[in-house]
């Protein structure tokens, strides 16, 4: 189950965290992944470590946010069957403290790369069909805290997920988004770092108690979910978002 023989998948922000997870799942499974990162050092990295185990993968170093380069790196590649959107980044504000930099930051990463990568992919995806995975996050459907702009960013991602299940589904295109909760990644560690200095500990355990099962998630367990719908598996499942977040939307009252 779950073989990803003879199909060939880009992942943004493949370089490190949950993106990192998932390229080297996928490949497990074998895949053929096209790891995209900002920092070629990480994408170079990720790439190396899948070939080292007997994986096949390329790096490439490109920024979603713009689309030309996208586009002319996506021609490049001999075939797409998946895309997962996951590159992204956070913000901490409200409609206040967020500047228009930070806001216009957010929106061309978040909103503007899924968008360049869709636009990008879709005409090779078309040719057989194929699967688009979106990283969305629980900030599309509850209200956070000081998390302005970035729940701006996530609710487009889901609205963008049912437009393109809706549009190309008689391409044989499935496309579907996951909601994370927190989850333990390098970003998270420089967060807590960079904003709470002294208190990383305590911060740390604040974070997890935040969700019900009392941890964060490992990006591992994200990655087991996108091989999933990215899988024949889930053949029938397109348009669905799914929450993967310890409880939170539904135990944390």
């Amino acid at each position: 189950m779950f073989d990803l023989k003879n199909k060939y998948a880009v992942v943004t922000g493949g370089g490190s965290g949950i993106g990192k997870a998932i390229c080297l799942l996928f490949a497990k499974q074998n895949a053929f992944v096209y790891v995209i990162d900002v920092n070629e050092e990480n994408a170079n990295a990720v790439a190396d470590e899948i070939k080292s185990s007997g994986g096949n993968a390329s790096a490439h170093v490109a920024d979603v946010s713009n689309q030309q380069k996208i586009i002319n790196l996506f021609r490049q590649f001999e075939r797409i069957d998946i895309l997962v959107n996951n590159a992204g980044i956070s913000h901490v504000g409200n409609a206040e403290t967020t500047g228009e930099a930070d806001f216009d930051r957010l929106y061309n990463i978040n909103v503007k790369g899924v968008y360049n990568c869709l636009h990008a992919a879709l005409p090779l995806i078309k040719k057989c069909g194929g699967v688009i995975l979106n990283m969305c996050s629980i900030a599309a459907q509850v209200g956070l805290s000081e998390r302005f702009a970035y729940s701006t960013t996530k609710g487009a991602v889901y609205a963008m997920t049912l437009s393109v299940a809706k549009d190309y589904i008689k391409h044989n295109i499935r496309c579907n988004c996951i909601s994370p909760a927190r989850v333990h990644t390098p970003f998270v560690d420089g967060f807590i770092s960079k904003n709470y200095p002294g208190k990383e500990d305590e911060m740390f355990k604040k974070l997890e108690q935040s969700q019900p099962v009392g941890r964060m998630a490992k990006p591992e367990e994200i990655a087991a979910l996108a091989l999933y719908l990215c899988s024949d598996e889930a053949s029938f499942i397109t348009g669905t978002d799914y929450p993967i977040d310890g409880g939170f939307l539904k135990l944390n009252n």
